[in-house]
């Protein structure tokens, strides 16, 4: 579909805002001013960065920006109007807004009239002078606003003439932006595309227009309609989609659908469903193939674990598992994939596991530049092996490294970089200080070398690592780079006690890459072991394999 200003639409993010309200996220000055700048990489055009004043975090974030200001996006401050029977001039509150320094404002304003008269315990009246002074204040003072309506669909469902009139007073004081906000979640998406459409109709009946007109950030001469959901019924992103297609030109949202209790619209789904299905145009090209990277680049910062299956940007977003899928999609992706992966930065991925058939095998394979055929000898043996381990424990699924070794081990090209001759753990129990300390030793052999080297950890896999590279650092010094970034530890069969099967998942990274191996067995520092081990074999293979790309 051509882009044409009809299809424009304005993604807002909140994430700095209103995403920081989900129960246990919490972000430093420093992490907000990160996230700050890869939303504007993204092309995202409206960042929100806080509420100056009612913390010192958020006022300090605006104050640090202009040291390294963004090179697309328009920052924005967030408040309320002003408190009742006050003057907006005299609002302490309005003043930490303008300290700010931004182009635009957001200013949010009762919609429903029970939360004017039970919340603010105040007039319905007082509540429109509220909002009309509040904005005329912030155009006076040669801001922009943006009028969040809160509980807009609740409060129009109960009394939808004085909510209209809410609006009214932002429109008449000035606002460029009518933002209608689904704040408890509890709107269908049905509701929502009727109530948008009568909006609309109601900013014509205004003479306003019909809020369709071209908009520029520099050029704003008739308000438009903005839609601001909560994911409380799941429908947040429903909800966004479907207001953008009753009229609404404006999308606020959070990276990963971060909010208060179940979150906000995903902007992760918002933005490609818009942009890919519907033919709008929210950031570049170019811009949306960074998207999983941002998602992911967001979710390490605010160090909360990425979702593995959340739509377009998940690593199972594109993952195929059964077999018949992995050989459909083999011939022709469109029979299992919606989008092509890479248009959001994703990637295809062929998952190995019990239930995979020959085609997952050969598919698997094809990632590691190996390419074989159904009929080639080892492809048979490689997928009977897979399912013997997984019987027994093992889940390559979860560990593509340790499956990588395997299928080189089949076709006898498994390089030995190490072989280890034996191990030693011993723990300590200090009890004054109530902790534990780990000693390991190892012997290995290298090159017809062996080795015996000790090393001490805060446990016994983290004193076993560290032994481990103490012995190879000096015949592979690029180990250094190398880092165990997860550990997990599940118990297969519990109900045999202490002599029950444990299943190890050690995650490795060397700061560009990332890979897990797994161990198997009754003894969980034996488990432990042959994960730790064949993590740091297949981070030396990554390497050569690199070394000798680039030679060639």
């Amino acid at each position: 579909m051509t882009i044409t200003p009809s299809n424009q639409l304005w993604i807002y993010d909140t994430t700095l805002r209103d995403g920081t309200q989900r129960e246990g996220l919490s972000v430093s000055i420093e992490d907000k001013l990160r996230i700050a700048h890869r939303l504007d990489e993204l092309g995202i055009p409206f960042i929100e960065g806080g509420w100056p004043g009612a913390n010192p975090k958020d006022g300090q974030f605006f104050q640090q920006l202009p040291e390294n200001p963004l090179k697309q996006a328009e920052v924005v401050p967030f408040c309320s109007t002003r408190r009742p029977h006050t003057k907006a001039v005299d609002e302490p509150m309005l003043q930490a807004i303008l300290a700010a320094g931004t182009r635009w404002v957001t200013i949010f304003g009762k919609s429903w009239d029970l939360h004017v008269t039970a919340g603010l315990k105040t007039s319905l009246e007082e509540n429109l002078a509220m909002i009309g002074d509040t904005i005329e204040y912030l155009r006076s003072q040669g801001r922009r606003v943006i009028y969040d309506a809160e509980h807009w669909f609740d409060g129009y469902k109960q009394n939808p003439d004085y909510a209209l009139q809410t609006l009214k007073a932002a429109v008449t004081a000035g606002a460029e932006w009518l933002v209608l906000c689904d704040t408890n979640g509890g709107t269908l998406p049905h509701e929502v595309s009727q109530i948008v459409k009568d909006v609309v109709q109601g900013t014509g009946d205004w003479g306003l227009g019909t809020g369709n007109e071209e908009k520029t950030l520099t050029q704003a001469p008739i308000p438009q309609i903005g839609i601001h959901t909560h994911n409380d019924s799941e429908m947040a992103v429903a909800n966004a989609l479907a207001a953008v297609m009753a009229g609404a030109k404006m999308v606020q949202g959070t990276i990963n659908g971060y909010g208060e209790r179940c979150g906000n619209a995903n902007l992760c789904s918002v933005i490609p469903n818009l942009q890919l299905k519907l033919g709008y145009s929210c950031i570049g090209e170019h811009q949306l193939n960074q998207l999983t990277e941002a998602s992911r680049f967001v979710s390490e910062v605010v160090n909360l674990a990425p979702d593995e299956h959340a739509a377009f940007v998940g690593l199972s977003a594109f993952a195929h598992k059964g077999g018949i899928h992995v050989s459909a999609v083999e011939r022709n992706p469109l029979t299992y994939e919606h989008i092509q992966p890479e248009l959001v930065g994703n990637q295809r991925r062929i998952v190995i596991s019990e239930q995979s058939g020959l085609s997952n095998v050969l598919a698997k394979a094809r990632t590691l530049g190996i390419e074989l055929d159904k009929d080639h000898p080892q492809a048979r043996q490689i997928l009977q092996r897979m399912k013997e381990l997984e019987s027994q424990g093992y889940q390559f699924e979860a560990a593509e490294a340790s499956f990588a070794l395997l299928i080189y081990e089949a076709l006898e090209s498994r390089q030995q970089f190490f072989e280890v001759q034996g191990f030693q753990v011993h723990c300590d129990l200090v009890e004054v200080k109530a902790t534990t300390n780990s000693l390991a030793t190892v012997k290995v052999a290298v090159n017809g070398k062996n080795i015996l080297e000790v090393a001490e950890g805060n446990g016994p896999v983290a004193a076993l690592d560290a032994a481990l590279r103490k012995a190879l650092m000096n015949f592979y010094p690029q180990i250094a780079d190398f880092e165990l970034t997860d550990y997990k530890v599940r118990i297969l069969n519990g109900n045999t006690g202490t002599s029950a099967k444990t299943r190890a998942l050690v995650e490795s990274g060397n700061g560009q890459q990332r890979w897990t191996t797994v161990g198997v067995s009754s003894n969980i520092l034996e488990a432990s072991y042959q994960a730790v081990v064949e993590g740091l074999e297949y981070g030396l293979l990554l390497h050569f394999q690199a070394e000798k790309a680039l030679k060639v």
